[in-house]
């Protein structure tokens, strides 16, 4: 029997522009072809390179791209899986600083949390509410999220504008 199709987007947010092909050649070994990214620039990070990649495979593909990436330096990352009949979908982050995180999609793309991880949030923090919300932000990948929304739209035709406190 062969495996269910799946399919998705490699968002690669931010990369040093000598690690692009290896970055080609990892995710080509995971979907199991070669493949050939139209790389940009990064605006946020001077000389990073930025690139998006449709790819099909069979389910699992995803967590191979994830897994083929996971743990470069200076690479931040993005994998979706969608959701297939029967399946759900899965969500991969990674930043240097973070690491990866995983969570499980639904049809629409939310990220959905476990029961037994709302669980956990809830004994954690007992009456404490800001303790249940530091979970729950942790549970959805906040962080991760965080640190990838303006590499997320560094390529909208808006410039990229940094505002700094002083003070």
């Amino acid at each position: 029997m062969a495996a269910s199709a799946a399919r998705g987007v490699l968002y690669v947010h931010s990369s040093p522009g000598a690690l692009c092909p290896h970055i080609e050649w990892a995710a080509g070994r995971a979907i199991g072809r070669a493949v050939n990214f139209t790389w940009e620039a990064q605006p946020v990070l001077r000389g990073a390179k930025r690139a998006e990649f449709y790819w099909e495979g069979p389910q699992g593909t995803g967590a191979a791209i994830a897994s083929s990436l996971r743990g470069w330096e200076h690479l931040r990352f993005e994998v979706t899986e969608d959701p297939g009949p029967g399946t759900d979908g899965g969500r991969w982050m990674h930043t240097p600083d973070l690491g990866i995180f995983f969570a499980q999609t639904d049809s629409a793309g939310n990220t959905v949390i476990p029961e037994d991880r709302v669980r956990y949030a809830m004994e954690i923090a007992g009456a404490n509410p800001a303790e249940l919300h530091r979970e729950l932000r942790l549970a959805l990948g906040q962080s991760w999220d965080d640190e990838l929304e303006p590499f997320r739209h560094a390529s909208d035709t808006t410039p990229v504008v940094w505002l700094h406190k002083v003070g």
